[in-house]
Formats: structure tokens, sequence, C-alpha cells
């Protein structure tokens, strides 16, 4: 059976699709592909000026909007701006394994750029998009755990790496939960995960883990490491689908639809994660469209 690439990607003329951290990495390697196709890409970037250099001489139509995923204001003041229809949101924005600081609201940055911006950044999106929600994640959420009592690591000492997968187990109960509530409120939009295995991106580079991209040979270049976000965002996957490389341990190779953890799967967490982020950010108890 043939693998899926780029190649495959359908025609997207008339789409608009909002790519959060598309100023390099993994993002921008969708980016470019989205408006390859036809699409219209706005690109989410904490800087304009990178986002614009990163974007210029591409091949279609793009825009880069200031939009720090981390600072809820930033995130409510871009979601205010925004006029007009939206087909696709990737939540794409990331940070792994960095020290211990705080955002303007008091949340740690790597939970808020994670996990709880992507929260809030959806559900004031939701009302006008019309086709799915991407949010990308990471095989390494099988090893988080769910703090009901303390998301933002206020009462707990901090640990770099259990943030992130604490983090990355978070927006695949997202996932799981806004995929119920779309489902029961009739909606079409779908809910979906990306993972790109182990890729060799930026991500890792200052962190302990960054010895994975040394093994150039058993991980994803970049460029297929975007793949299972491409495929997430325009395939006919089922909602809350869990798209990643068809590898052995889901590591690397082509994307293909696999299964989150159990954990990733429990309802009454994700039920609960909601009502505790929305009393976080103030947004996600009312009815979903």
């Amino acid at each position: 059976m043939a693998k899926w690439t780029a190649d495959d990607l359908p025609d997207m003329t008339g789409k608009t699709v909002l790519v959060t951290g598309a100023s390099g990495g993994l993002g921008l390697i969708a980016a470019r592909e989205f408006g390859r196709v036809g699409a219209r890409v706005v690109a989410g970037v904490r800087n304009v000026d990178k986002g614009i250099e990163a974007i210029s001489g591409m091949s279609g139509v793009f825009e880069a909007r200031h939009l720090d995923v981390s600072d809820l204001d930033s995130v409510r003041q871009f979601a205010s701006s925004w006029t007009g229809g939206l087909d696709i949101l990737v939540n794409n924005a990331g940070v792994m394994d960095i020290p211990l600081a705080r955002t303007p609201q008091g949340f740690d940055v790597q939970t808020a750029t994670n996990y709880l911006g992507p929260f809030l950044l959806t559900n004031l999106l939701l009302p006008r998009i019309s086709d799915r929600v991407v949010s990308v994640t990471s095989q390494l959420h099988r090893q988080g755990q769910v703090q009901l009592d303390d998301l933002a690591w206020r009462s707990r000492k901090y640990h770099r790496m259990r943030a992130y997968y604490d983090s990355k187990l978070e927006i695949v109960l997202f996932s799981c939960e806004l995929q119920r509530r779309l489902t029961a409120s009739g909606s079409p939009v779908r809910s979906v995960l990306a993972h790109p295995g182990i890729a060799s991106t930026s991500l890792a580079a200052h962190s302990s883990s960054n010895v994975i991209n040394r093994l150039g040979f058993l991980i994803n270049n970049p460029e297929r490491g975007a793949l299972p976000t491409l495929y997430a965002a325009t395939q006919d996957v089922p909602g809350n689908a869990y798209v990643g490389p068809d590898g052995p341990g889901s590591i690397r190779g082509y994307p293909t639809v696999r299964k989150q953890s159990s954990a990733g799967l429990d309802e009454t967490t994700a039920r609960n994660l909601w009502y505790a982020t929305g009393a976080l950010t103030g947004v996600g108890n009312e009815v979903t469209r």
C-alpha cells in the first residue's frame, strides 16, 4: 500500500487555516504545505517579524499575526480580532523541557503554551470553525499524569520533563472531551490529534533529550515529522483520531491513525480536566457550537 505524503494533499482553495507556532519547525512546514495547495494560511506567532521572514517567498496566501499562546491575554486579543470564518485550527505551538517561568497570569510557561493557551484559543474561536481542530501532542503523553488541583505547578515542585509529559496528556484529554461535546451538540466539527513521532527539530535542542536528534537514521526528518499534522487536518479521520507515524512504536514513518493511551481516553478525567481548566481560563463551560 502506498505511503501517504504531502503530495497527496487535496486542493484547499477557499479554505482558511490557522497554524500556531508557524515561524519554524514542523509548524512552518505544515503552513507551507497548506499554502502550496491553495489554502489561505494565518501564522499565529510570538515574533511577527520572524514569522513574516519565515513565510516570505512561499507559494500561496500567507499572513503572520501576533499570538503568544502562553499569555492568555494575548490569546484573547487575537481571538477578538479574528473576523470571518476559519476552516481548520492547528494547535501546533509548543515548548519542551524548559526551566520554570511564569506567564503574566501566573501559570508555568510550559503548561500554558502546550495546554492552557490552546484550550482557550479553541474555545474562543470555536464558533467560527467549520471543519476541525487539530492539536499536536506527543507519544510522551503516555508518561503524563493529571493533577487537577495543581495544573500550573504552583504547589508541586516543578519538574521540567514531567510538566511536558503532563501537558501533552492534558491536550489528549482535551481532544477527547471536546469531541464528546461536539458530538453531543450535533456539530460537524471534529477534534483530532497528531503527533510527529520523534522528529529532528529544534524543540529539544536545549534539552537532555536532544541526544535522540543525533540518531537521525532512527527518527523522522522534519518534513516527514509534519505529515501527521497535514494528514489529521485534511483526511477523513474520525473525531478524536490520533494520527502518528506508522512505524514500530510510532517513532517514525508515514501517517496513519494510531491509538492514544488508555489514560488519554478516560472520559471522566477528561470531563473533570475540562471543568478545572475552564475555572482557570474563564471559558469552556458554555454550550459548544
